[in-house]
């Protein structure tokens, strides 16, 4: 339940950081952004897989995060048109970014970080 609360923390931070009247440097709106991005991919791969060791996790989020990121360089009619929407761009990006997956995999893994620091006392990695 803290990582469904946390997602959904998660999702109302990453809508606010993006909102022009905050007025954030567009370097630090656009990838601090997706940051947060990895981080709730972490959290939601850790919802579905709760009893997973933290390592796997990130693994799995990584993985998934950069999958997400190079579906963008697919042009599917469908799929542009999904893009094009509000919900489609907030959820699947539209143009593709090295630079994105750096600042997914480092959501990720701080996430999986403080997720490990957390835990240590169970000693799970």
């Amino acid at each position: 339940m803290i990582y469904a609360a946390l997602g959904l923390a998660l999702v109302a931070l990453g809508l606010l950081w993006r909102w022009p009247v905050l007025n954030l440097p567009p370097v630090v709106a656009k990838y601090g952004g997706s940051v947060l991005w990895g981080v709730l991919v972490y959290v939601c791969v850790r919802v579905a897989l709760p009893n997973v060791a933290i390592r796997i996790v990130v693994v799995l989020a990584a993985v998934f995060a950069a999958f997400v990121e190079f579906s963008q360089l697919l042009h599917w009619p469908p799929l542009d048109t999904f893009r094009n929407s509000t919900f489609g761009a907030l959820l699947l990006g539209r143009v593709f970014s090295w630079w994105d997956i750096v600042s997914y995999w480092i959501g990720i893994a701080v996430m999986g970080a403080l997720d490990c620091w957390g835990r240590w006392p169970e000693k799970e990695g």
